[in-house]
């Protein structure tokens, strides 16, 4: 068995000392390595310039929003965006799930910066491939 498929078993192991540690991770934060290197490898991630990851956390279960007192203030017309943004700084990837707790669920997001100078657009990458050949 390869190394990637060691680390895949041991994400297969819920209550191992790895895991309780993952689920104790509780914020936004640029991650400086992927914490699950063989499927970040499958979902199109290569160790260059270019490639962001980002750890996130999303509430479980409905979209139940957080309200002081059961009150919510404001009007609908304030709830749309005050500007457009021209251009984006990175683009999106993929994602998978890194841990999850009673509260939230846990994901690592792999970003591409578009922009970046050594980051060839050659249909290299899985959301480029996608997009050349969305009209053929």
């Amino acid at each position: 068995i390869g190394t990637y498929k060691y680390i895949q078993e041991l994400w297969r192991m819920k209550q191992s000392d790895v895991m309780r540690f993952l689920i104790r991770v509780r914020c936004w934060h640029r991650a400086p390595r992927p914490t699950r290197p063989d499927k970040v490898r499958r979902l199109g991630y290569k160790a260059k310039q270019g490639y962001v990851i980002y750890r996130v956390r999303v509430r479980r279960g409905g979209r139940k929003r957080p309200v002081p007192k059961g009150a919510t203030y404001g009007k609908p017309v304030h709830h749309g965006a005050n500007q457009l943004k021209f251009a984006r700084s990175l683009q999106v990837l993929s994602s998978y799930w890194v841990g999850e707790d009673s509260t939230y669920k846990f994901f690592e997001v792999i970003l591409i910066d578009p922009f970046h100078k050594h980051r060839e657009m050659r249909g290299l990458t899985r959301r480029n491939t996608l997009q050349l050949h969305r009209y053929r």
